[in-house]
């Protein structure tokens, strides 16, 4: 996500977790390191999420058509 600040992240993945959606783990290192997970509630939603990949990029290339016959 290109355009994604580091607060709207931040804010983002804290709202996941306070949700329940995702985990966070530390590692007490230097540099600091997080590393984010799925928990079991969220990888139900793997299949849905593909499909509106898979649409999503139908979509575009429909769109790129569309703009050359114009």
């Amino acid at each position: 996500m290109p355009k994604v600040t580091q607060k709207m992240l931040t804010q983002q993945l804290r709202e996941l977790e306070a949700d329940s959606i995702i985990s966070r783990k530390v590692y007490a290192q230097v540099p600091p390191k997080v590393e984010y997970s799925a928990l079991p509630l969220a990888q139900k939603l793997e299949p849905i999420i593909d499909l509106l990949c898979e649409w999503g990029s139908e979509f575009q290339d429909v769109q790129k058509s569309s703009k050359k016959a114009a």
